[in-house]
């Protein structure tokens, strides 16, 4: 089997920020992810929910196992005002392939144990929305649930699904390389709450935020800064940042693409660090 790399390289104002490497399955490829900033959206939120987290003096995160045969995925319900291409209630038909994947990536989360992980193609990526997003795969009478955890960039076509090599081989002999799915967005049963880590070299005066282990993919991220909240842009290796420092250490709101918001009590910026929540969205 030939392998196929990619290195996702982007610059952030005031930091460096590689986004991983997937190796691909059948042919060499090349290409990047476009920087692009996320355009504000409008306030559509539905709920709000608020807890403070537990303390943890070195908290860490696991990626989210796969759904067991007693927990099948449900397909994520219509009418996501938020949603970004990836849409719920849309069955996608398309090309997967393979690649050999630790569960990191363009979307800078950390290598895991879980093998069922996808590399998004660059259009339904769309700078990082796709992140942590979870899709049902069908082929062959079989299905498996993935989490998007990567970037599959261009010659990777539009709808193509990346597949790691052990999500792949539950549904077709790898030496296929290739087969036709059909896919879409799901929101499983998810025992892990919800994670926030503050990105290396962050302090009061900089810092990228990243949302962990969420059931439902994140729309927007807001900090409290001066009495207000204050929506960040998100960049294409999901971090949102705040590059004057406005709202770091502060009240965090995650909305989801359903419009549910949660909002987490102050955290400590504690870069590096993967601070658990009590919080989770709810199942659609």
């Amino acid at each position: 089997m030939r392998r196929r790399g990619l290195a996702v390289l982007v610059v952030a104002a005031s930091a460096l920020a590689i986004a991983g490497v997937a190796l691909r399955g059948n042919a060499d490829v090349t290409g990047r992810a476009v920087a692009a900033a996320i355009a504000t959206t409008t306030t559509t939120s539905t709920t709000t929910t608020t807890a403070t987290p537990p303390p943890s003096s070195t908290p860490q995160s696991t990626p989210s196992a796969p759904p067991t045969s007693a927990e099948q995925p449900v397909a994520a319900a219509a009418g996501a005002p938020l949603a970004g291409k990836i849409k719920p209630g849309v069955t996608r038909n398309a090309p997967a392939t393979f690649y050999t994947s630790d569960g990191g990536g363009a979307c800078s989360y950390d290598p895991g144990p879980d093998p069922l992980t996808v590399a998004m193609n660059w259009s339904d990526y769309e700078d990082s929305k796709a992140c942590g997003a979870y899709v049902l795969v069908r082929a062959n009478g079989k299905s498996i649930t993935v989490r998007v955890t990567n970037l599959c960039p261009a010659p990777c076509r539009v709808g193509q699904l990346d597949l790691s090599r052990e999500a792949f081989a539950r549904l077709a002999d790898p030496q296929q390389g290739e087969i036709p799915v059909t896919w879409t967005l799901v929101s499983p049963p998810l025992q892990k709450k919800i994670s926030v880590r503050y990105k290396t070299g962050s302090s009061q005066y900089w810092c990228g935020i990243q949302v962990i282990d969420h059931r439902n993919p994140v729309a927007r991220l807001e900090v409290q800064a001066g009495g207000q909240w204050k929506e960040l842009r998100r960049m294409e290796y999901n971090y949102f940042l705040s590059e004057n420092g406005a709202g770091c250490g502060g009240a965090l709101a995650v909305t989801d693409i359903y419009g549910e918001r949660l909002v987490v009590n102050a955290l400590q910026v504690l870069p590096d660090v993967a601070q658990p929540t009590s919080l989770q969205f709810a199942a659609r």
